[in-house]
């Protein structure tokens, strides 16, 4: 199985926005797109408004991870037309119009993303877990970088491995979170198919764009062959 490559583009130069896209698209599955809004975590991030910006110069596609509030189908539709070809959603607030939602993303023929924070059973996913696209594993508590991995997402994420090949979802398994080296091994081995590279992944691995996507990838193919 190859595991596919999703940047998290909070972590990138974003003074040098242009520059880094041109390099990072050729190596990238997808664009991973935090929004963050001080209310669901006390941090704040990027915006649609980013995401329009990254659509003009970039056909790779984005995921957006919602960390909101206030989640309706305007702020979906909002992102969708930024750009947003996945939209990942936390399933404690949209819980009251989760199949609205998710009928209303694949009407626009864009796909439905659920997260689970490390504290969140598993067992949420399961009244709608054959209607998302992706499953998203958070392995650090959310909406701040630089967190020490949570060891107990691991049978989290084996578990919805089992849970797919048992009852035939589809949802791809990403995760997201101190995303690097020292873990890539043991998130492959218990199915993890997309890594979400931030800081510690990624960009931290050299000033040079293109070494550290070099860097990354190399510890990505010895990890999962």
């Amino acid at each position: 199985m190859k595991v596919k490559f999703s940047p998290s583009l909070m972590c990138m130069d974003l003074l040098n926005i242009e520059k880094e896209i041109k390099i990072l698209d050729p190596e990238s599955d997808y664009y991973h797109v935090d929004i963050l809004d001080w209310h669901y975590v006390k941090n704040m991030s990027l915006a649609p408004c980013f995401m329009a910006e990254i659509n003009k110069i970039s056909k790779v596609p984005q995921d957006v991870h919602l960390y909101v509030d206030n989640l309706d189908v305007d702020l979906v539709d909002l992102c969708i037309d930024s750009g947003a070809e996945i939209v990942t959603m936390p399933p404690e607030i949209i819980e009251k119009m989760a199949f609205r939602l998710f009928n209303h993303i694949h009407q626009r023929g864009k796909k439905t993303g659920i997260f689970i924070n490390p504290a969140t059973p598993l067992s949420v996913i399961l009244p709608y877990a054959k209607h998302i696209d992706r499953l998203l594993i958070m392995t650090v508590d959310p909406g701040f970088a630089g967190q020490a991995f949570i060891d107990e997402t691991l049978e989290k994420i084996k578990e919805a491995k089992e849970w797919k090949e048992k009852y035939g979802y589809h949802y791809e398994i990403a995760v997201d979170g101190c995303c690097n080296e020292k873990y890539y091994k043991q998130l492959y081995d218990v199915g993890t198919e997309v890594f979400i590279l931030g800081g510690s992944g990624l960009f931290s691995k050299s000033k040079d764009t293109k070494e550290a996507i070099a860097i990354a990838k190399n510890y990505i193919e010895e990890a999962t062959k």
